[in-house]
């Protein structure tokens, strides 16, 4: 069966180590991540945790698409496409 999210072991090369990279990893450890669904987290938090660059680089890898608004990330943990509706 084909795995349905890259590998958790390997994060984008220009990633954190220790606390800050398990904060990342943790976002794919939620219920909504694993079954496909959206989370979101505080644009600040990633911004001190894990740095804006290294977040976006590990939802590419993972082929997620991301939003911002309004102080939020919005990660659509799956490939499927967006489309606006208004």
């Amino acid at each position: 069966m084909r795995e349905l999210f890259p590998s958790d072991t390997t994060i984008a090369r220009s990633s954190p180590s220790g606390a800050d990279a398990m904060w990342l990893r943790q976002i794919f450890l939620s219920r909504a991540a694993a079954e496909g669904g959206v989370v979101r987290r505080k644009v600040r938090d990633v911004e001190r945790y894990v740095g804006r660059s290294v977040f976006l680089a590990e939802m590419e890898r993972r082929g997620f698409s991301v939003v911002e608004n309004a102080g939020q990330f919005v990660i659509f943990c799956n490939r499927s496409p967006l489309r606006r509706l208004c």
